[in-house]
């Protein structure tokens, strides 16, 4: 059984969708740590109540990246991380993170990349007026959504669809998507 870490920085909606899915032995792996950069986000209450250990930090409260991810680091190692899951985790992997589990960091992204980068992909196609919306998960590198692609669902915009419509939809395709992923890469040997 793989242990998987879910890095979240909201509300925590994919949190829940992953954890249930290991809960309930859809996904052969057990979240054994969340870790989040804002101690108000929803996702801590979440881990609060599947009893999932909270590494709760305020990067302010470190001299540098290096120095919070070095902490971050030492807990999943303790752990025995096999996987990270970025879900809604607002910062950029630094090299700390990235040398220790290269190729073991996995994101989701609401919008169909290489378009559409960065933390407003839903809004940033909408306004482009795109027809096809979808989700991507890929591997983290140190560019901002750029790793390799491990998967993508799209759907067709459907005309006068809300903006509210479309992001109810991607959250759908979202808390599916991302399990169906993780099943697959904790099966790996």
């Amino acid at each position: 059984m793989k242990n998987i870490a879910i890095f979240a920085s909201g509300s925590g909606t994919n949190f829940e969708a992953l954890i249930e899915n290991c809960e309930n032995g859809n996904i052969n792996a057990k979240v054994v740590l969340m870790v989040c950069d804002k101690k108000k986000a929803y996702v801590v209450e979440r881990a609060k109540n599947h009893n999932v250990e909270a590494l709760v930090f305020n990067p302010k409260d470190y001299a540098s990246k290096n120095d919070y991810e070095a902490m971050i680091v030492k807990r999943l190692k303790e752990l025995n991380v096999d996987l990270i899951c970025l879900a809604g985790y607002m910062r950029i992997c630094g090299e700390v993170l990235l040398d220790s589990y290269l190729g073991k960091i996995i994101n989701i992204h609401p919008a169909l990349l290489p378009s559409f980068k960065g933390a407003h992909g839903i809004l940033d196609a909408y306004n482009y007026g795109v027809k096809v919306f979808g989700v991507t998960i890929h591997y983290v590198d140190s560019g901002m959504d750029s790793g390799k692609i491990i998967a993508q669902r799209s759907f067709d915009y459907v005309e006068g669809e809300t903006l509210d419509e479309v992001e109810r939809r991607i959250h759908q395709i979202e808390h599916v998507l991302y399990p169906e992923v993780v099943k697959k890469l904790c099966e790996e040997k």
